[in-house]
C-alpha cells in the first residue's frame, strides 16, 4: 500500500503531544463491517458506510473501497458513462491507475497517491476506467471513492475538477515518529492540505507502524469517521479492536486515539486508516442513484434534465492521457 511515503518520517513536522488530562478523546459510537459488492462493470467494492445513519455521516454520503484486487490480464474494469448532480466525488488511488473523462471536457489520469476531486454541481456525465495498457497487463488496483454532499446554495454551481497529486499532500508524523499522516484536505494540527472544499472537511490517510499509538487532534464541531484500509489495531481510549474493512463512527470530543497491533499480517504490514470529518450541513437529503438533492421535486428535475441531454452528451473521442485532469 505505497501511496506517498518518505524514507525518514523523523524529518517531518510532528503532531503536538496531547495532555490526556485536558483533552476530550472521542468515544467510539458504533462499529460497522463493510459488506462487499460490485460496482460499474463488475469491480469489487466494500460499502464502508452501510448501516450508518445519515445524520452521523453528514456531510458525507457514501464511501466505496475499490479492491484491493490483483487483476489478471484482460480483467480490469471500470464504469460506463453515468450522470452526477448535487455533490462531489473524491477518488483516491492507492495502487494502480485510473483514467477519467467528463462531458464538459475534463479528463486525465490518476495513479498512486493521487486524488481526483470532482464537483458535479449542476451536473455532468462521467466515466472512469483503467487505461488500455492496464487492461492488457492486469495488475494491482486499490482505491477509494468518497461522496461529499454540497449545501443547497452550491448544488447548482458549475462543475469543476481538482487534480491533487500525491506529492502535494501535506505529510506529518507523530511525536515518536510511529505514524505517517497524509493530509489531503482540511487541516490537522494547523497543517493545511491541498484540497479546496465547499463544506469544511478534513481527510487524511494515516499509516501506523506496528505497536505505535496515535493521538490525533480533531475539530470539535466536525464528525469523525475512521475506516480501516488494511491491517489490525484498536480505536478509542477503551481500545476497541478494528481490522480491514471496518468503520468506527466516533462521538463528540476534540481528539482521536488509535493504535496498530504489534503483530500484523505480511500482506498488510502496518495499520492504514482513511480518516474523514466534516461540519454537518444539516439540510434535507433527497438521494436517488447518481443525484443528491434537497427535495423529491429537485430529484425529478435532475432525471428530466439528464434524459433531455442537459447534463451533457458523451464525447466522440476519449480524452488523451495527461498529467492531470483538465478544467471543465
Amino acid at each position: 500500500m505505497p501511496a506517498i511515503t518518505v524514507e525518514d518520517v523523523l524529518v517531518l513536522p510532528r503532531l503536538p503531544r496531547l495532555d490526556e488530562s485536558t483533552t476530550a478523546f472521542r468515544p467510539v459510537r458504533r462499529m460497522i463491517t463493510a459488506p462487499s459488492g460490485f460496482e460499474g462493470e463488475g469491480f469489487p467494492v466494500r460499502r464502508a458506510f452501510a448501516g450508518v445513519p445519515m445524520h452521523e455521516l453528514d456531510p458525507f454520503l457514501h464511501l466505496d473501497q475499490m479492491g484491493e484486487v490483483e487483476y489478471a490480464p484482460g480483467e480490469p474494469k471500470g464504469t460506463a458513462w453515468h450522470p452526477h448532480r448535487g455533490f462531489e466525488t473524491v477518488t483516491y488511488i492507492i495502487d494502480g491507475v485510473f483514467d477519467h473523462q467528463d462531458s464538459h471536457g475534463g479528463g486525465g489520469t490518476i495513479t498512486n497517491g493521487d486524488t481526483q476531486w470532482m464537483t458535479a454541481g449542476s451536473g455532468l456525465l462521467h466515466i472512469e476506467a483503467p487505461p488500455e495498457h492496464l487492461v492488457v497487463s492486469g495488475g494491482l488496483f486499490h482505491g477509494l471513492q468518497l461522496w461529499v454532499n454540497l449545501p443547497r446554495v452550491a448544488k447548482m454551481n458549475p462543475p469543476r475538477y481538482q487534480d491533487i497529486r500525491g506529492k502535494e499532500s501535506v505529510l506529518l508524523t507523530t511525536p515518536d515518529g510511529g505514524a505517517l499522516l497524509r493530509v489531503i484536505a482540511g487541516e490537522v494540527a494547523g497543517h493545511q492540505g491541498p484540497g479546496s472544499t465547499h463544506t469544511p472537511i478534513t481527510i487524511t490517510h494515516v499509516t501506523v507502524q506496528p505497536g505505535a499509538e496515535v493521538d490525533l487532534p480533531w475539530q470539535p464541531d466536525f464528525n469523525a469517521l475512521v475506516y480501516v484500509l488494511g491491517g489490525r489495531g484498536t480505536v478509542g481510549t477503551d481500545r476497541r479492536p478494528i481490522h480491514t474493512g471496518q468503520l468506527a463512527v466516533h462521538g463528540p470530543g476534540d481528539a482521536l486515539r488509535f493504535a496498530a497491533d504489534l503483530q500484523q499480517e505480511t500482506r498488510t504490514p502496518a495499520l492504514d486508516l482513511y480518516i474523514m470529518g466534516g461540519q454537518p450541513i444539516r439540510e434535507p437529503v433527497a438521494h436517488y442513484g447518481p443525484f443528491v438533492m434537497n427535495t423529491r421535486e429537485e430529484l425529478i428535475q435532475a432525471f428530466e434534465d439528464f434524459q433531455a441531454g442537459r447534463l451533457g452528451v458523451i464525447p466522440t473521442e476519449r480524452v488523451p492521457h495527461t498529467d492531470g485532469p483538465g478544467q471543465p
